[in-house]
């Protein structure tokens, strides 16, 4: 009997210095202090800005708005044209061949008024009477005024206006696509940083088992203990290696998740050497002033409202020029013959007034409907869009006060946890309990361990949220905070 008591006392203490190495391990899971080798959601961030290819894709917007501009800059700009022509006149007494060389640069004003000047010279027996240099040249000056369709608004200066403002569109893009990785990578960061450590406290929480195990084994063989206490510590090492499985599983799914956002040199990195950071501590920030500053920032930053903005910019330039489509085409025009025979004659201008327009303006009426449409579609989008980012900004801070209570409440049941399982030892040590009901406290303290993590995880991820919907991340990397500045110095 003595023998067996003197046993059962080794067990316990076997039992109270396993348990409370796991409790103090679980405590200080975080403290990773001095590795070289954390990864910090900063570097991820860098990762993202430096070499991410969706990022690099859509700044190459950039170039192709550059590819508009210079082509709507091609309709206007000076062209210059060589032309030669020859008639063959026959008469009843005699043959002749007449014609001319032009040469003369062509030009196009954004106003919608063409002109050309240059030089002709005559080729064969030609004589000009007016305007004549020697004997068969002459200057070369001709003009077209639209003064009504098309005078100030057309089609060609319609598509310059538009191609000015796709640089400012291709911006917006890349703010958007910015937003997007950057809100997608710190939440992916901390999700692996919350599985990593699950994974730390269960590798920890196998460790102990293990230890307690042998020694249960060794008390079992000396036949201090029944061999049922020997298996109840067996079946708890299988249960929380199959949890370590698990966890380890977890960590490998959101590690591969996270190294989609780190590309260096057209390559993902690997994410085998790097370990989590500790968990910055939450800061009371986030008041309902800073609400309605978070919404004023919003509706100043946030890309989807500039893009709704700029297409209803792009659907006015489309919606004047339906409107100026209404009018008439009356145009001015004065010009050189362009035929042979009449530059010999002596005819070499002709001036001339030309009107002309659609009787039932069908196509004209039709585009305006179009562009009108357009344009209430947008105006009620826009609408949509600013109660939205609205809504994401509150929704970002109900988010962060939710992971405040949350951090709180987790944060005292994992004491009562431990404080029930450091009670429930004391018990076993007098005897008054058994070592199933000690193993629960633990997997309660484990469970509550987790909890806790999830709750400091969310935080985190309420936070980047919050940046996103008020836009913090439109112009890319900001200075590193306090927090992130602990980290990287740890």
């Amino acid at each position: 009997m003595i023998r067996v008591y003197q046993s059962a006392i080794i067990g316990v203490l076997i039992l109270v210095f396993g348990t409370s190495s796991f409790a103090k391990d679980t405590a200080q899971i975080s403290l990773n202090l001095g590795s070289p080798s954390i990864l910090t959601l900063q570097s991820v961030l860098t990762r993202v800005e430096e070499g991410h290819p969706l990022l690099k894709g859509s700044q190459t917007e950039k170039m192709v708005a550059n590819g508009k501009l210079l082509k709507a800059l091609g309709e206007f700009e000076p062209t210059i044209v060589n032309d030669w022509e020859l008639e063959r006149l026959a008469k009843q007494s005699s043959v002749q061949s007449v014609g001319f060389n032009d040469t003369f640069v062509e030009m196009r004003h954004k106003s919608g008024v063409r002109g050309f000047a240059g030089f002709r010279a005559g080729i064969g027996d030609v004589r000009v009477a007016d305007m004549g240099i020697g004997r068969s040249n002459q200057p070369l000056l001709g003009i077209a005024i639209p003064l009504l369709r098309g005078l100030n608004t057309n089609p060609a200066h319609a598509e310059l206006k538009k191609s000015n403002l796709a640089e400012k569109q291709a911006n917006l893009e890349v703010q958007q696509t910015r937003q997007d990785l950057y809100f997608g990578a710190a939440t992916q960061y901390w999700n692996w940083v919350a599985a990593w450590k699950f994974m730390e406290i269960q590798r920890k929480a196998v460790a102990v088992a293990e230890e307690r195990f042998s020694q249960l084994e060794k008390q079992g063989s000396a036949g201090a203990i029944p061999m049922f206490d020997v298996d109840e510590g067996n079946q708890e090492v299988q249960r929380r290696r199959d949890g370590l499985i698990k966890a380890e599983r977890k960590v490998d799914e959101e590690k591969l998740r996270l190294a989609l956002y780190l590309w260096e040199d057209d390559q993902i990195n690997s994410l085998k050497n790097y370990k989590a950071p500790i968990f910055p501590p939450s800061q009371k920030i986030y008041s309902l002033h800073a609400l309605e500053k978070g919404k004023q920032r919003a509706a100043n930053a946030r890309p989807e409202l500039k893009m709704v903005s700029l297409e209803a910019e792009l659907n006015q330039i489309d919606l004047k020029l339906a409107e100026n489509n209404l009018l008439p085409d009356l145009s001015l025009e004065a010009e050189p013959s362009r035929k042979p025979g009449e530059f010999v004659l002596g005819l070499g201008y002709r001036f001339g007034v030309r009107l002309s327009f659609p009787f039932y303006q069908r196509k004209a009426r039709g585009e305006l409907l179009q562009e009108t449409g357009k344009a209430q579609r947008l105006r009620l989008l826009q609408r949509y869009q600013l109660k939205k980012v609205d809504l994401d900004v509150e929704n970002a801070h109900s988010a962060i006060t939710r992971a405040e209570q949350r951090i709180k409440v987790s944060k005292k049941s994992l004491l009562l946890a431990k404080k029930l399982e450091r009670g429930e030892r004391t018990r076993f040590k007098l005897g008054s309990t058994s070592l199933l009901v000690v193993n629960m406290r633990e997997r309660n303290v484990l469970r509550a361990t987790k909890e806790w993590i999830t709750a400091m995880a969310d935080y985190q991820k309420a936070q980047a949220l919050y940046q996103w919907s008020t836009g913090e991340w439109v112009e890319g990397l900001l200075p590193s905070s306090s927090n992130e500045e602990k980290v990287k110095g740890s």
